[in-house]
């Protein structure tokens, strides 16, 4: 799953959550970096220890936190590996098959977590999007 740094936030989703949370964002986006640690964590502990009902839960809790930041990619990558888990908890298997997927899952999370805590950050200097007051727009 080799995505590119620019699509790995759905950027409208990211604003939508943004202007919904409101005074909030901050602490929410802080609950997510410590849940998605815990559960990346989880889910690597229990491949570890070829559970594949321990996998299940925090891929799901981080599909849906994804989801809610606009960060598909990793939302997409963490569903595969719940429904995987998933399947082998049915069928009574080791979660073998979620391993490729598990491998990639730290760095995915890691990746989109930095991007979406630096378009957080109040402090990061932005690029003015047009003229502006005392700007002159660009032409070309």
């Amino acid at each position: 799953m080799a995505v590119e740094g620019n699509s790995l936030v759905d950027w409208a989703a990211f604003g939508q959550a943004r202007s919904e949370l409101g005074a909030g964002f901050v602490r929410i986006l802080g609950y997510f970096r410590e849940d998605g640690v815990k559960s990346v964590a989880a889910i690597e502990q229990a491949m570890r220890a070829k559970s594949a009902a321990a996998i299940v839960i925090p891929a799901h809790t981080l599909k849906g936190e994804a989801r809610q930041f606009g960060a598909e990619p990793l939302a997409l990558l963490a569903e595969q590996i719940e429904m995987t888990a998933r399947d082998c908890v049915e069928r009574h298997d080791t979660p073998e098959d979620a391993l490729p997927h598990i491998v990639k899952l730290r760095p995915l999370f890691t990746q989109t977590l930095e991007l979406l805590e630096r378009e957080a950050n109040p402090l990061v200097a932005r690029k003015p999007q047009g003229g502006g007051f005392g700007r002159r727009v660009a032409s070309y």
